[in-house]
Order: structure tokens, then sequence, then C-alpha cells
């Protein structure tokens, strides 16, 4: 009776002994027919093993590239890249970098950025949770926050990282994402890393969005209690930099009140350019920014300094401070560069004209380049007049990818030889979720003067007629 009772009472403990004993028996059989198969197999002579060793051809640790590949033949600057700029030892003028207000080399920054060094050192040594917090940090936060029209900013000490950090801090596995195909590398890689269901709809394509938001408001009737539970975002740019269209915001927000998204846009080429004194696509469209549930930006563009920030309600923000991968384990944006951002946020509010020059000289540069590419192999990208760039192509879509970089190389190479600075739009072709022409982007500032983007303008069409 007490055996009975024993064997009862432990019936789940003896199975389990009795699982675990067969599974290292059939292990054991395993291995030894593995040694006895290993055993059977013939063994080489050493000088078979020779000649096989001989016959071996390493695969090369990195792709074979060409002597003429441009990685491999760097242009020296020499100096500031201000609206020209040294390269190779020759004085060119700056149709390259985005420094659209002309803030890189400017006196009044750089005084303020040296007595930041003087007080505060070159770094921060710490994430801002983590002894990396320094006055100028929350200075730039407040100041940005009340020029955005929002309750609160966070900074963040990297741009890329910026975006590619505050949309995994809120979107999460079982979320939806909606994306436009043209959004930037940083977005790509925010919405891979949030692990979410992404749906990619055509470049500011109204109807293909309204159809994929149609589509998952139908999914979510018929399983009302999984929608409950399923957060939607809908993520684009204000200005994308892959197009140089502007992101049709007023369409956007009423998908947002119809089907219940929340809209994420990243400002990074429209801050500082867009709108009446610079606050970007909001201040654009005459948009109360609270409709907005995040803006992201990038300081690296128009305000020429390093780090970005993302503003919106109190709620919002405040939860990247503990979400927010790139602010919480990042070393906190260097005093200098936090102090110098602020300086040309508040030249920008003494001074709208700035603004108001750089969307001139884009109007400029919209008209000019249409013009000298008619006749030529190239055209410019379909792009917003305000853009500060604009992208060039080569009109004929038949050629390879090869002839296409060739040929836009070539025009690159001439405009150097005269004296203009232009850069190719590099991307990481193989890791880009959709293929991108191959293109030059011209960047304008407002501090270039009528006459030299005039000459500019002379001196692409010679080198576009001549590739």
């Amino acid at each position: 009776m007490t055996i009975m009772l024993f064997f009862e009472q432990n019936t789940l403990h003896i199975l389990l002994e009795f699982v675990l004993v067969g599974i290292a028996t059939w292990l054991y059989i395993q291995r030894r027919k593995a040694q006895a198969k290993l055993a059977r197999e013939p063994k080489l002579t050493p000088e078979e093993e020779d000649a096989l060793i001989a016959e071996w051809k390493p695969e090369p640790l990195t792709p074979e590239t060409p002597d003429d590949h441009f990685a491999l033949n760097p242009r020296i600057a020499t100096g500031k890249m201000t609206k020209e700029v040294v390269m190779d030892g020759k004085t060119c003028l700056n149709l390259a970098s985005t420094n659209f207000l002309g803030f890189i080399g400017n006196d009044r920054i750089e005084s303020k950025a040296k007595q930041t060094i003087f007080k505060y050192g070159v770094g921060s040594c710490g994430p801002r949770g983590f002894y990396g917090t320094v006055d100028v940090h929350l200075d730039l936060e407040k100041d940005l926050a009340e020029f955005m029209e929002c309750e609160e900013s966070a900074l963040y000490s990297y741009g890329f990282a910026t975006i590619a950090s505050a949309i995994p801090a809120y979107a999460k596995r079982g979320d939806i994402i909606f994306v436009d195909k043209a959004c930037n590398f940083s977005i790509q890689k925010g919405v891979q890393a949030s692990r979410s269901t992404i749906y990619w709809f055509d470049h500011n394509d109204m109807a293909d969005l309204e159809r994929l938001l149609e589509e998952q408001d139908q999914r979510d009737k018929k399983n009302p209690k999984k929608a409950s539970k399923v957060r939607r975002f809908l993520v684009v740019e204000g200005l994308y930099a892959n197009t140089g269209r502007i992101c049709p915001l007023p369409k956007l927000l009423e998908f947002k009140w119809k089907y219940k998204v929340r809209v994420f846009i990243d400002e990074s080429f429209s801050f500082g350019v867009l709108g009446k004194t610079g606050r970007g696509v909001i201040e654009h469209y005459g948009i109360e920014p609270i409709q907005v549930d995040l803006v992201m930006a990038s300081l690296e563009n128009a305000i020429a300094s390093t780090g970005g920030f993302c503003a919106g309600r109190s709620f919002v923000v405040g939860h990247q401070r503990l979400s927010g991968l790139g602010y919480c384990f990042s070393a906190s944006l260097p005093p200098l560069l936090a102090t110098a951002a602020n300086e040309a946020l508040t030249m920008i509010k003494e001074d709208p004209g700035r603004v108001a020059r750089l969307q001139n000289h884009s109007r400029a540069l919209h008209a000019g380049l249409t013009r000298v590419l008619e006749g030529t192999p190239f055209r410019c990208r379909e792009g917003e007049v305000l853009a500060p760039f604009r992208h060039v192509e080569v009109a004929d879509v038949s050629l390879s990818k090869e002839e296409k970089e060739r040929l836009l190389d070539a025009v690159v190479e001439k405009a150097f030889e005269e004296g203009i600075l232009l850069a190719r739009a590099r991307y990481l072709d193989d890791n880009e979720a959709f293929p991108i022409e191959p293109s030059i982007r011209v960047s304008t500032q407002s501090e270039l003067e009528e006459f030299e983007l005039a000459r500019a303008l002379d001196v692409i069409e010679r080198a576009a007629k001549s590739a």
C-alpha cells in the first residue's frame, strides 16, 4: 500500500527521469555512430594533404575595387566648409554641403563655442541620465521646444540616432507602421529596429496610402479584440532628402483622425528651411504643432552643429528619456556643440531674412537647373521649388547603373576643374529598402550671392553638355 501511494505521488517525477535517461541513451548511440563513421572514412596521406592545400585559393577579405574608385582617390578639404572651400589646394564654390543657412565658420557661433570649451571642456563624459547632462543641454531643449511651439523636446547626440532611436522607442513588435518608400536610411533603420509590421506606400501617393489604411481598417473590424491592442504609426519626412519633395501634411493629418494613426515627421531637411521663420513643414502648411504626435530633426544640416532632437507633448518626449536607446546609452552632445546649435537658433529668430534668402536661392536653383539641363543627357528629379537642393540624374533610363554613374562622375569632375564643388548622392545600395537612382545632389545656401549661383549654373551647363 505504501509503495502504491509513493508511485501515485511521484508519477510525474518518475516519468521525467525515464525521459531524461532515454535522451541520454539516444545521444550516446548517436555519438558512437558518428565515431564509427569517422573511423571508416579514408585518411589522406601527407602528400595528398599538401596537394589540397596548394590548390586552395582563399576568398579575398574585401571585394575587388577598381583603381579609379572614388574611395581610393579622395579629395582633401582644407579649412572650413563654408560657401567657399579649398579642395586639393583649389578654391571652389561649395554646392555640395547641407550648410543651408551658412552657419559653418560664423564668427559669432565660434566665439560662443570657444567660451563653452573654457568652461566645460570638450566632452560631457556620460549619457544624459548618467552625469552627462549640462545646463546648456537643458537650455537648448527649452529653446527648441519654444521655437517649435511644442511642450518639450529631447536632445540627442547624433542626428542619425535621433530618428533611428525615436521610432522603436514607441513602436514595438505587433504594432503597425506605414512608411513612405522614399524615406531616408535612418527611418529605415528605425522601423527595422522596431520589429513592427511595416507597410510601404508609394512616394507621396495618398491614394496608395489610403488603400493600405483601409485594408488595415477592414482587418481590425474582423478582429476588434486584437485591434484594440495594436498601435498604428505613420512615418514620413517633411522634406524628403532622396527626392526634394514635401510631404502632403494636411492630407496625412486627415488620415490620422480618420484611421486613428500616430504621425511621426522627420524634419531633418525642412527644419530651418521651410516656413516663414524656418520651423519646418508644420509652419509651411500653417498647422498647429500639437496635431503632429512627434517631430524629429537633425541639427546637422541647417543648424550646422551635431546631434538631433525630438519635440512634442511632454508625456511623449518624456517617454524617450527612458526608452530612446540613443538618448539613454550614448554620451550626450558635447556642450560646445549644444551652445553652437543654440546660438544658430537664436540667429534664425533674430534674422528670419536668412531663411527668406535661402528660399529665394532655392527657387533660383530650381529654375536655373531646369533651364541649363535642357538639351543635355541629364534632368532634374521632380522636387519642391523651396527645397535648397536638387537631384540631377541621367535622363536615359535604359542605361545601366554603371553607365549612369560614369556620366554623373564626369559632370562632377568637369565642374571641379572650373571651381564648382559638386558631390554625388551616396547610398548604401545593398542595405536600402528600395533602389535609388544615381544622382548629383546640388545644394544652395543663404549666403550665396546671385552672381555666384549664376556662375555655378553656367559651369554645370557646360559640364552637362560635354559629359
